[in-house]
């Protein structure tokens, strides 16, 4: 049964009027519900480093007024005449983008992630409208029912909420480059991606190390499943691991000594990057020719697969390590994760807004 709403929506939200400015209590407007459109009532936004990056204009694309946020997890409240896989009152979820063209090889193949007509994001974007898109610091928002996700009942909306950006993004290369039983696999930084990252590829079956600045987190980390842990401001670690992994995933957002971390991979070892630092990396190209080693990047994943990561966490029992703050907060929040101090991810309670 249909439930439509037939005019465009007022919601509240928290919106940055310029690169670095504080955030304010504002009013925007959501689109009247299309056939395929389904309506969220937003419960709990994450606060993704992405948001940070996009609000302070540190890339340089972004578009204000800004409302941030692609961690979304909330509540379906109406649904378009053409919606078949949602009903009102059914968990939900949102990620990084909105939309997509459906027609070229990525989208078809459920990789709307790389789509050749440009991906919409959730926010900081247009759409192939021409409008601005705002994210998930709000208390509503419209999407396709295609980029609606369904959170299992195991997971709590609060706890749910990071995965759709931090989960992915850990989950899907771990995924593709295979780690599993017999697969050494290390994840390099134990911060919002780094803990997630550590208790998929544990689940996965993967022999897990953690290599952190220092070794103030190693309790943490074998507790979210580690089987060993190095601290890489000491220099005997790379001699002591070198030529040992299959994978290392990248989690931080700093540069690297990369040619020091190419030295720790197996022949036909990988170097995966999921941070992105403003700078660029550099490194010697004999670092990757002495060992047929690759350097690669991942984005996130695809609705199919990030829906599969849900019901994956939720039969593993994994999720990420939460702090709840109120809409006031938010600032403050910014300031913290700039300087390290959360364990490991913010999320806002809409419901303060």
């Amino acid at each position: 049964m249909c439930n439509i709403q037939k005019k465009a929506i007022m919601t509240r939200a928290l919106s940055v009027p310029s690169a670095n400015a504080p955030f304010e209590r504002t009013t925007i407007e959501r689109r009247e519900l299309r056939p395929d459109d389904v309506l969220i009532d937003i419960r709990f936004c994450g606060i993704c480093h992405s948001d940070i990056h996009n609000a302070h204009n540190d890339w340089g694309t972004g578009i204000f007024p800004m409302v941030p946020g692609h961690e979304i997890a909330g509540v379906v409240t109406a649904v378009g005449a053409e919606v078949t896989k949602f009903s009102v009152g059914d968990r939900v979820g949102v990620g990084c983008f909105v939309d997509s063209c459906g027609e070229c090889e990525y989208c078809l193949r459920g990789e709307e992630q790389f789509c050749t007509k440009g991906v919409v994001l959730s926010y900081n974007s247009l759409d192939y409208d021409g409008n601005l898109t705002y994210g998930g610091y709000s208390q509503k928002i419209v999407v396709k029912e295609k980029f609606v996700v369904r959170i299992p009942d195991s997971l709590a909306l609060d706890v749910a909420s990071p995965l759709l950006c931090a989960g992915i993004t850990t989950y899907s290369p771990l995924k593709h480059w295979n780690a599993g039983p017999g697969k050494k696999v290390a994840i390099v930084g134990m911060g919002g991606l780094g803990h997630l990252a550590i208790q998929f590829a544990h689940a996965m079956g993967a022999e897990v190390t953690v290599l952190s600045r220092s070794m103030n987190k190693k309790d943490e980390a074998l507790g979210f499943g580690a089987d060993h842990y190095f601290a890489t401001s000491d220099p005997d670690t790379f001699t002591a691991l070198a030529g040992r992994f299959d994978l290392i995933l990248n989690t931080v957002s700093a540069n690297l000594d990369v040619d020091a971390y190419l030295s720790m991979l197996r022949v036909d070892g990988t170097l995966v990057n999921v941070g992105a630092p403003n700078k660029s990396d550099q490194y010697n190209v004999f670092s990757l020719l002495m060992g047929r080693r690759s350097i690669a990047g991942s984005l996130v994943g695809g609705i199919r697969e990030t829906q599969e990561m849900l019901d994956f966490a939720a039969e593993h029992g994994i999720t990420p390590q939460i702090e709840v703050i109120r809409a006031d907060q938010v600032d403050e929040a910014y300031e913290r994760v700039l300087r390290s101090d959360v364990r490991y991810r913010f999320v806002i309670d809409i419901s303060t807004l």
